[in-house]
């Protein structure tokens, strides 16, 4: 495949992930601000300060942001999200911002892991909403999300619906142990519920092999998603040291 060039912005994280992934992949990096050639491919971090209106002038392009399981540790306050350390895994999409969970992997990275995976609830009495981030609101268009989707669901259910974001004051692990379900736009806390044996659906339609709204009713959860996920995730130092590209750029 061919090697991208290594799109990075002025912040911290931007750079540091990037910085990583030229490294192992041995690409040219190129500030957002000077970059201008959109026939090649490109590989950058998060959808802000630039990347995003990139991203979407190009042909092809190998999207960096947060995992799927074991993330950095953040914390949410005062509408911001505090990076505390790179310690985590990080995805990397090829063509899309996130998985579609379809694959055959093997369940070895799957176990590396060491995730403490429940089995489905088979009771629940509310449905948490998840809102999406304003930036992923501007990525898919949907301004009205929310609303759109509460709309949605009331047409499959009639189960109470909790309304929760990142900077919500009840932690979603709490909403989660009496939780009939999740429905999230693509967040990967979606992935969290289901390993807290809470079914997850996506209203992206990326996302419709995993669950489709429509069978809120008689959940499944999917778990041979977990191994596919996992091989979709990356450490830095996985990152830097060329085995992330080494794989992707055979797959």
């Amino acid at each position: 495949m061919e090697k991208p060039i290594v799109i990075y912005t002025d912040h911290v994280i931007n750079k540091t992930l990037c910085y990583n992934f030229a490294k192992g992949s041995n690409s040219l990096m190129c500030h957002v601000d000077n970059f201008k050639d959109y026939n090649k491919s490109i590989a950058t971090y998060g959808v802000l300060r630039g990347t995003l209106e990139t991203i979407r002038k190009v042909k092809n392009f190998y999207y960096m942001d947060h995992g799927y399981f074991n993330q950095s540790k953040r914390s949410f306050e005062n509408k911001r999200t505090n990076i505390i350390n790179l310690d985590g895994y990080f995805r990397i999409v090829y063509n899309n911002f996130i998985h579609s969970g379809i694959g055959d992997y093997p369940n070895d990275r799957l176990k590396k892991l060491d995730l403490k995976i429940l089995k489905q609830k088979k009771n629940g009495n509310h449905i948490i909403l998840s809102e999406p981030s304003e930036a992923m609101k501007k990525v898919y268009n949907v301004p009205y999300w929310t609303k759109d989707t509460i709309k949605l669901i009331k047409k499959y259910t009639d189960r109470k619906i909790v309304v929760h974001n990142k900077f919500s004051k009840q932690p979603l692990k709490e909403l989660l142990i009496n939780a009939w379900a999740f429905i999230s736009l693509q967040s990967t806390a979606g992935f969290m519920a289901m390993l807290n044996g809470v079914p997850s659906y996506f209203t992206d339609k990326n996302l419709n092999y995993i669950s489709r709204l429509e069978d809120i009713e008689k959940p499944i959860i999917n778990y041979s998603i977990f191994n596919n996920l996992a091989y979709g995730q990356w450490t830095l130092k996985e990152i830097e040291s060329g085995e992330a590209w080494e794989h992707i750029s055979k797959k």
